[in-house]
Formats: C-alpha cells, sequence, structure tokens
C-alpha cells in the first residue's frame, strides 16, 4: 500500500508574540530571509540590503517579548544575522557590510539587549560580502582594497578577497568572548559561504572570476582539512587548514598546486544552493539536482518536473528521511534520495514558503518529538510540517519495538564493528541495559527508584559523551577529545563480558587509537612504576581477571582478533617495550587460578612470547627479560642457555643469584652450566667470586671435582707445563682452591695452614694404609753411554763410571 505525504498544521503563528509583523513581512516580501533558532523558540526574519525597508523582527514564541528594528532609506543596515546555539540564552549575531558585528542576548533582562559590538575588518576600506556561522565560529569573506587610492588593477581585482573566521562565545552572565581573527585564505575571489552541521561551503557567485567558477571549498573545522572539489571534473584534494595552528592558504598558490583543476571549464550555473546534514544540494536551471558530498563526491539526486525560470523564481530544499523536498514556487516535489523517482506532488497555496533548518535534538520538546522525522515549513498562513503518513491498515509496532528500533540506530552510530545490530540482539544481550530498562517502564515493571538505580551510570555517560562528541565537532582540543573518547569506550568495555563483539571493538580501538587506547588501559588498571624497574596496581581484581581472560591452548583467536592480554601486550610492544617484562611479571602476581597464568590454558609469559613473533625472530633482549622474569625454571634456563652462547657471564650469575633464595634446584642447575664453562675455557676466571657464591651449600669436594672431571677437555697429547701459543690455558688447581674452599668450608678443621695445597689433599675420612717397607735396591746404570747417574750421598748408593 503506498505511503502519502502529508502537511500538518502546527501552528497558525498567533503563539509568537508579534505574530501581525510576522504574518505581514513573510506575504510582504518574498526576499525575505528566515532563520529558526536552534530550540525553535525564535524566528528571525531580515529584509537584507537593497530593499524598500530593511527591516529586522525576531518573534518569540510566547513567553517572551520580540525585538524589533527598522533603518531609514539610505542608512546601512545589516548585511545578515544568525543565532548563535548558546545554551544559557538565546543569541544572535548581526553583521553589516562595513565590517560591524553586534551581539544581542534575551534572558539576561527584560527583552533583547546588546551584549558586545566589534569590527571584523582592520581597515576601512575593506567591506564583507558574504557571513556565515557553524556553533560558536563566525566566517565572514571580505574584499579588501589593493592600493592606498583604493582602485584595484585587474586581474588582481578578481582576487581581492580575504575569508576569516573568529570564535563568538558567552562569557558569563552578560558578557562575550571573542577570540582572534584568523585568516583562512588570502587573495581569493569572492564566495557564497553556507554552513552545514559539520561544514562551511564556499561555492562561486557571479561575480567570481571565470577561470575559477567552476571550483568550490569545503572546510571542516572538526577535521582541520579543506577539500577542493570541481564537480564537472570529478576532481576533489585534501589540504591541512587549521587556524588554531596557524594554518592559512594563499588560494592562487592552493589551486597551481593542485593537478587538473584549471582546465578551462565553463562556470557552475546554479539557481540554489542548500546545506543539508548530507552535504550540499545544488539546482541548476535544467530542474536538475545534485548533491556534494562532504568528501568531495557528487552524485545526482533527481530531476524536478518543473525547472526554475530565470534567476528570480525562488527555490527552497531540504531532506527528511531518504526524502528530498524542493519548494519551487506554489509546487512541492518530494523525490527519494536513493533512486530519483518523483514520490508526489502537490500544489500550495502561495508561493511564499520558506523551509526550516531542522531542530536540535531536545527531548523535553515535545512539539521537536512531534515533528521529529518530518520537513518543516513556514508561510504567512502558519508553520506546518511535511512528513510521511502511515497507510491505513498498516499495524504499527509496539512502544517497546520503537525502543529497540531506535535504540539500534543510536548504538550502531556509536558503534566501531561492521556487524549490524538487531533489536532482538538488544532485548536479551546483558549489555544494553537503558533500553531494556526504557521498555520496562513502558510496561510498568520498574520503580522510579530502581530505574535510576540502573541508570544512573549510564545517564552520566551519555551526557559525557554528548559533550565529548559537541568538542569533537566544534574542533576544539581533538587530540584530547579522541582520548577521552577512548578512555570512556575502554571503561564502558571493562563493565561487558569482553566476549565476542566487545573484543572485536576492543581491537577496533586500539588499531584506529593506539596511544589514546593504550592511556586508558593505563588509567584503568592504575599502572605505576616503582622507582625499581618495576610496575604496581592498585585496581581490583575482577579487572585484572578480564585482562587475564583464559584463552583456549592451541587455538588461534578468530578473525585475527587478539584476547586482550596478547592485546596489551602487542601494543605496549610498539609503544613502550621496555615496560613489557614488567607488566607480564606484574600479570604473573596478579593472576588467580585458572586466569590464564596457570592451570590449562599456557603461563602469561609464553602468551606474551607469542605475540612476539616466532622463536628465531623474536627481539633477543625483550625475549631474554620475559623468560628471566617469568620464575619458571624450563623459562630460565632457556634463557641462561641463550645467554652462555652471548658469553654474558655477570648476567647468568646475577640471575642466579636472584632465583637462590627461592628455587635451591635451579640454583644448582646454573651453578653446574656455569662450572662446565669454566671447566672448558678461562673467560669465567673474572667472575670466580661471584660463581663462588651461585656454588650450593650442600655442594662436597669430591662431587666438585667429579663435576669438573666430566667436563674437562679430552687431552690427546701428554699435559705441557706451559701452553702452546695461542691456545686456551688449562684449569690450574689454584683456580680451583676458591671453589674448594668454598664447598669445604662447613667440615673444614680450623687451625693454621701447614702448606700450600694441604687444603686441597686434606680428606676428613680415614687416611689411606701405610705401604709395606722392603729392602732398599741400588740404582742401575743408565743405558745411555757417557751420561752419569747419581744418588745423594749417605743413602747406600754408588757412582759408576761407564766410560
Amino acid at each position: 500500500m503506498k505511503r502519502a505525504a502529508t502537511l500538518r498544521l502546527l501552528s497558525d503563528l498567533s503563539n509568537f508574540s508579534g505574530a501581525a509583523r510576522l504574518r505581514e513581512l513573510l506575504a510582504a516580501d518574498p526576499e525575505v530571509r528566515v532563520r529558526c533558532s536552534p530550540d525553535g523558540r525564535h524566528l528571525l526574519l531580515l529584509r537584507p540590503p537593497g530593499a524598500l525597508a530593511p527591516q529586522l523582527l525576531i518573534a518569540v514564541r510566547r513567553p517572551g517579548e520580540e525585538l524589533e528594528r527598522a533603518w531609514p532609506a539610505g542608512q546601512l543596515s545589516p548585511l545578515d544575522a544568525f543565532f548563535l546555539p548558546w545554551p544559557v540564552r538565546p543569541a544572535l549575531v548581526l553583521v553589516w557590510e562595513s565590517g560591524l558585528a553586534e551581539v544581542w542576548g534575551a534572558g539576561v533582562g527584560p527583552g533583547w539587549r546588546l551584549l558586545q559590538s566589534t569590527e571584523l575588518c582592520p581597515s576601512s576600506g575593506s567591506r564583507v560580502v558574504a557571513v556565515a556561522t557553524l556553533r560558536s565560529r563566525l566566517v565572514w569573506c571580505e574584499e579588501r582594497q589593493a592600493d592606498a587610492e583604493g582602485r584595484l588593477v585587474p586581474p588582481s581585482a578578481a582576487f581581492s578577497h580575504y575569508v576569516c573566521v573568529r570564535t563568538v562565545e558567552p562569557s558569563g552572565e552578560a558578557g562575550t568572548n571573542l577570540g582572534r581573527t584568523h585568516i583562512l585564505l588570502h587573495h581569493c575571489p569572492p564566495f557564497k559561504l553556507l554552513a552545514s552541521r559539520k561544514d562551511f561551503f564556499l561555492v562561486p557567485t557571479a561575480n567570481t572570476w571565470p577561470g575559477v567558477g567552476h571550483i568550490l571549498l569545503i572546510w571542516s573545522p572538526g577535521k582541520g582539512k579543506v577539500l577542493v572539489a570541481a564537480p564537472k571534473l570529478g576532481f576533489s584534494y585534501s589540504k591541512s587548514l587549521n587556524p588554531g595552528r596557524g594554518n592559512t592558504w594563499d588560494f592562487r598558490t592552493l589551486l597551481r598546486g593542485l593537478p587538473g583543476l584549471l582546465s578551462p571549464r565553463q562556470p557552475l550555473t546554479v539557481h540554489t544552493w542548500a546545506p543539508t546534514p548530507r552535504g550540499l544540494l545544488l539546482l541548476d536551471f535544467r530542474g536538475t539536482v545534485s548533491l556534494v558530498q562532504s568528501h568531495g563526491g557528487t552524485r545526482a539526486v533527481g530531476t524536478l518536473q518543473e525547472a526554475p525560470v530565470g534567476q528570480a523564481g525562488s527555490a527552497a530544499l531540504g531532506t527528511f528521511h531518504g526524502t528530498l523536498a524542493c519548494v519551487l514556487g506554489s509546487t512541492l516535489e518530494l523525490l527519494d534520495m536513493g533512486s530519483g523517482q518523483l514520490l508526489e506532488r502537490k500544489v500550495l497555496s502561495t508561493d511564499r514558503v520558506h523551509l526550516l533548518e531542522p531542530l536540535a535534538p531536545d527531548p523535553e520538546n515535545k512539539e521537536e518529538l512531534e515533528t521529529r522525522g518530518g520537513l518543516r515549513l513556514l508561510s504567512a498562513l502558519g508553520l506546518f510540517r511535511v512528513g510521511w503518513e502511515a497507510p491505513q491498515g498498516l499495524e504499527l509496532p509496539s512502544a517497546e519495538d520503537l525502543v529497540f528500533e531506535e535504540a539500534c540506530e543510536y548504538y550502531q552510530r556509536r558503534s566501531l564493528r561492521g556487524a549490524q545490530l538487531t533489536p532482538e540482539e538488544l532485548r536479551h544481550s546483558s549489555i544494553f541495559r537503558a533500553p531494556q530498562a526504557l521498555a520496562s517502564i513502558l510496561q510498568g515493571h520498574v520503580s522510579p527508584s530502581t530505574l535510576l538505580t540502573i541508570l544512573r551510570a549510564e545517564l552520566r555517560d551519555y551526557r559525557s559523551l554528548e559533550h565529548l562528541k559537541a568538542q569533537l565537532v566544534a574542533g576544539d582540543d581533538e587530540e584530547a577529545g579522541w582520548t577521552e573518547l577512548a578512555e570512556q569506550e575502554v571503561a564502558r568495555l571493562l563493565r561487558t563480558e569482553l566476549m565476542g563483539d566487545q573484543l572485536a571493538e576492543l581491537n577496533t580501538i586500539f588499531q584506529a587509537l593506539p596511544t589514546a587506547a593504550w592511556g586508558a588501559f593505563l588509567r584503568a588498571l592504575q599502572l605505576q612504576p616503582d622507582g625499581n624497574g618495576r610496575l604496581r596496581s592498585q585496581a581490583p581484581p575482577d579487572v585484572w581477571k578480564k585482562v587475564l581472560g583464559v584463552t583456549a591452548a592451541g587455538k588461534e583467536p578468530p578473525n585475527g582478533v587478539l584476547p586482550l592480554f596478547e592485546l596489551l601486550c602487542q601494543y605496549l610492544c610498539r609503544l613502550e617495550p621496555r615496560w613489557l617484562p614488567p607488566f607480564v611479571e606484574l600479570a604473573q602476581q596478579q593472576s588467580g587460578p585458572g586466569w590464564g597464568a596457570g592451570g590449562p590454558g599456557l603461563p602469561l609469559y609464553r602468551r606474551a612470547l607469542a605475540v612476539l613473533g616466532e622463536e628465531g625472530t623474536r627481539p633477543e633482549a625483550l625475549e631474554l627479560e620475559l623468560l628471566l622474569g617469568s620464575g619458571r625454571p624450563k623459562a630460565v634456563l632457556q634463557a641462561v642457555g641463550q645467554l652462555v652462547q652471548k658469553e654474558q657471564w655477570e648476567r647468568i650469575l646475577e640471575a642466579g643469584l636472584v632465583f637462590s633464595p627461592s628455587s635451591p634446584l635451579l640454583r644448582s642447575e646454573i651453578f653446574k652450566l656455569l662450572l662446565a664453562e669454566f671447566a672448558q675455557h678461562r673467560r669465567l676466571d673474572a667472575h670466580l667470586p661471584l660463581l663462588c657464591r651461585l656454588c650450593p651449600p650442600d655442594l662436597a669436594p669430591t662431587e666438585l671435582l667429579l663435576l669438573l672431571r666430566t667436563h674437562l677437555p679430552d687431552e690427546s697429547e701428554p699435559p705441557t707445563p706451559f701452553p702452546e701459543p695461542g691456545a686456551e690455558p688449562p684449569l690450574t688447581v689454584g683456580l680451583l682452591r676458591a671453589l674448594l674452599e668454598h664447598t669445604g668450608a662447613q667440615g673444614q678443621p680450623s687451625g693454621p695452614v701447614l702448606s700450600l695445597y694441604e687444603d686441597i689433599l686434606w680428606d676428613p675420612g680415614t687416611p689411606p694404609p701405610t705401604p709395606p717397607r722392603g729392602p732398599m735396591t741400588t740404582l742401575q746404570t743408565s743405558d745411555h753411554p757417557g751420561l752419569e747417574t747419581w744418588a745423594p750421598s749417605g743413602q747406600g748408593f754408588c757412582v759408576t763410571d761407564t766410560g
């Protein structure tokens, strides 16, 4: 069944102060400019310069006082006027062609009062040709004279304009804070300025030099970038433009650096421009409506059945719920934004209709809630809403269904994951408590006090998130804003079960904002260095339990999603590698049974090593620190083996002494490894005192000698008193003395040492038996002639001459 468009009367304007003057201006002048305040309570009507009687009227929905000002013929009148979105009180800014700007406010006293006036242009010879506002930013295009006499010489006259920006913010109850003036573009052609919710559009005018009449610019303050686009050429280029950092561009230099933009091309012939949340709509004289999107792309939306006739005809463009609304004269046409198909065409009773900007969301505004999803039309007959009416016989969803459908849209906009949320998922998941609580209210199941308890944290998070979104859109301190956003998302995810989609979202946050995400976890875990190269944490055990969540052994995470502990190790290795081993060591201390540090899962040091890559490709220093910091005998011995290959003896000895009190067995194994090296070469001799300290106290001298004998190098030739040149010196008894003294210190008798090696030959056991004494025999002569044999005198030996 086909849906039908309806026009519903919202107000006949009688509830506005100054209703008679409001109707009169709307009916009398088709060129009157109409603005609506963000809250929808104020309507601004301005007859621009050149009108027979320039006039300003601000009508207020009662209660409230209107503001009306008129300027006699010949007196300068405002070029344009805009409402400022100040949260405390309504305010507006009036800008004159001379550069004078006045800020007016209401709510401080009775009626409207002038808060502040300032001059926008630095010299008296300048004049403002266009102005626009976006939140607290005031942007204008001014023409500056080229010489002292005020003459402009072609072609300089074509590029004699400047585009500037200045902030206008409230200060106290009745004050205004005006920021510094920043030049965005200089030496540029005249531009018409338009503003959507996020971007400024600089579009060519009839006075723009034809060579650049096909080019328009899109400045996004929140991103700090300007986009130069040529819709007819299909080109778009992005450049940095952040006035807070002092960025500015010479328009001619900017275009010369962008290839293809200065190709000969006819200027844009546009009848009507209209900024929308989706981008910039433009209507040409053939009736074709196109959309220039914020990324620079241009696409045709559709073609109207009736094209505008000349520049004099009035036209207005707007969008709502995927529908394009175009008011051309007294005709309203509705087109589908996706297909361009004409959905409906209505003939209105007047040709003086104005489309109003969408209202800012306000849950307390009942009218806004009623008109949500439609577009508002203003004429002398009243304020109307155009929208789609559900066909008869269609079963409307229940209130609870609408809650979950609306929550789906909201959470999908906030979500970083690619999968689509469904109302059923919101109904049964324990994460989305806010829509479930609201649905329970509609069913009458939850008392207000219980509801407030449930939603307190949600409301606090929502309020801070909305404030943060406004800050990011305004482009104020974006780095701090992204950091705060990451911190809020991390805190929210830590309150969930961190399974599946939540874990994938956390991985995405780390990929998009690694520094901010790690900083958020740093605060969540309350990590602080203790001054000794270690970390300490005051986070509760529940947080550590989620960080160290158990993973199935031998299984890769699905779709490349890392568990939280591995994720933290990976980015800590990238950002601060030196803190990875202390972090893993702290995690081992904080872990409980079955948290991933023990039990059926892999040990934490093995999980951290897996993040570093395959064995042989890991950073050696980090791998050694992780193995030694694990405290596990197998890992420590693996690290000791690597250190032996690097001949880092002092580090091995220090590690062995550290583990001596807690693990005597590990101490003994490290000592045996070092003793084997000590027996084979002399590169450990300088560390002999530390090796003695590492020697196990229960090791006997005989066991030490047996161990040494096992590892002594094989002697293929008889020993010599001195080593060959370049050969490794052998192990000597003198080097063994310190070790043997240490091993036998507990059982060695007290008293003076009688000889140099008596302590080495001493044996605490039974002495060997005395050998039998037999008769002395004479020494036989040598077999070699010419040599003499001798014996000491008095021993019964004689000397024989063999010669």
